[in-house]
This record gives C-alpha cells, structure tokens and sequence, in this order.
C-alpha cells in the first residue's frame, strides 16, 4: 500500500462518497479497506467509494478508454463492487474539473454500466446521461414488516425495484435490506425504492441501496422511479413522441430526470466536492487486519 493516500470527500444530494484519486491504479483497494474508508465512525464516512482510475490502466475499462479516459471504479459502503451510481458520477465529473482534467461542458466517463456522457453546466449543475432503463417482464413484491406492495423491475444497469406507498414511513428504518418476491428476479440482491405522489410530474423516494443501507439519495434510484411513475401515468416516450419529465424529492435533496423519446435518459443535480486531505495508511493497514 502506498505510504501516503489522498483522498477528497463529496456528494450529490447529500449521498456521499470518500474520493480517491489513483490515475495508474496503484493502490490496492480491498473490501476491507473501502469499509473501513467509509465506516461513518472509524472511517472518513460514506455511502460507498469513488476510485478515480485512467480507464487505459484498469482491466474493466481498457475497451472503454477509447471513448473516456476515466473510469469510475465504484464501490459501495460494504466493500462490495458496484456497477454504476448516478449521484457517484456526478461528483466524479466534479472531482475531474476540479483538479483541471476537464472542464465545463460535455466529458465521458467509464463505469462498469457503460460509458456516461456528463455536462457540467455553468450554474453548477451536472447532467448525466444515464443510458436507457430495461424493464424486466414479471411480478415483483417487496415487504416492509406485515405490509407488502407491487413493484416495478427497472434496471438502470443496476437492479431496482420500485414501490408506490401512501406514506414513506411505511418504508420502515430501511437499516436491513426490504425482502422481495420472487428471490430469482434479483439473485445478486436489489436496490428498493418507496414512492409517495408529490403532484403532477414531482413525487418523493426512500431508498434502501444494495450495500450501503438507506441513502440521502440515489441517481440511478430516482432515474427508476420517473420511468415506473412515467409507465404508471401513461407516459412512455417512445410511444408518445414527447420528452417524460419527473421532479423526484430525495432527502438530501431534488433531482430532474427527463426520459426522451429515444430512451435515453438524463438527471441533472448538484454535485459538491467539500474536503481533501490525506488518509493515515498506518490506521488503514491496521483497521483491515
């Protein structure tokens, strides 16, 4: 492990990540070591881990540098890899300006869901380009103690299963991962998200995230629940020749998701680098021992 570790810390509607910046992939970052990074007590703190990586210089990114230079190797709170965070893009678009690799304007970034075309817009705000969502055929269920609701599939090159609730305290505390029915529709376990109607276009999320437990917030999250709200109120855009546009309320924040009629979809929100500094390697090597 090298002898001396930066690290940034940031986030996207108040869901964080620990920044670690590592263009020739030289640092080993094992499970344990982004638990302990993250561990909100021991650690720095986060909702998972933002490995910033010259796509040439990872075996994930190789066949993507070509068409991005950076790749985001992604990891969640629990160590576990991760193939795509919407809110983590943003903030690893953010982290990229900051230090001169890119400027405002549209860049790209590998991730393990494909290559996402990012602008950062003058104001502040970061769109993604988020890809298309898939919608898996099949009943979905998810409980919440006795209560039990329907949900909708949407992969956003990582699983999601969407709830409409009459309140999202029936979310419960989220600590534990929702159970859902039935076990083959997620063998690899499911990001859950539970929905209240805020008015026309605007509803409101909980979300329990795959390792990471409840998050302030969750991009690809809120990219699933405009398409299941769109599909819900008869809105699909490739069948009504007309862009679909949510305003989705998070707890840490609001984010725009805009689905066009080619199936591309967008979310634009705030990304925000707040500290830097570096990490003691002595208490790593010790923490993950």
């Amino acid at each position: 492990m090298s002898t001396r570790i930066a690290f940034l810390k940031g986030h996207g509607t108040e869901n964080d990540f620990v920044i670690v910046p590592d263009p020739e992939n030289v640092i080993d970052l094992s499970p344990a070591a982004v638990a302990a990074l993250c561990d909100r007590r021991a650690g720095i703190g986060g909702d998972g881990l933002l490995h910033v990586v010259r796509s040439a210089a990872h075996p994930e990114a190789r066949d993507m540098a070509a068409e991005a230079e950076w790749f985001m190797d992604y990891r969640n709170g629990d160590g576990s890899v991760s193939e795509m965070c919407g809110n983590g893009v943003r903030v690893f678009a953010r982290y990229l300006q900051r230090v001169g690799h890119v400027a405002e304007g549209d860049i790209a970034v590998a991730t393990r869901g494909g290559v996402k075309t990012v602008h950062i817009a003058k104001d502040g705000d970061v769109t993604v380009g988020m890809g298309k969502a898939r919608l898996p055929e099949g009943d979905v269920t998810v409980s919440v103690g006795e209560r039990s609701w329907p949900a909708r599939n949407v992969n956003m090159g990582n699983p999601h299963a969407v709830a409409f609730v009459d309140d999202l305290a029936h979310a419960g505390d989220l600590y534990s991962a929702p159970p859902f029915s039935p076990p083959a529709a997620y063998p690899e376990g499911v990001n859950v998200e539970f929905v209240v109607d805020r008015g026309p276009g605007h509803v409101a999320m909980r979300v329990h995230e795959r390792g990471a437990g409840e998050t302030r917030s969750c991009g690809t999250g809120a990219c699933a629940v405009a398409v299941a709200a769109a599909r819900r109120d008869g809105a699909d855009p490739a069948v009504t020749g007309t862009h679909a546009t949510y305003t989705v309320d998070v707890p840490g924040g609001t984010l725009v998701i805009t689905e066009r009629p080619d199936g591309q979809i967008e979310m634009t929100g705030p990304a925000v680098i707040v500290a830097e500094g570096e990490i003691d390697t002595e208490w790593l090597e010790n923490a993950i021992r």
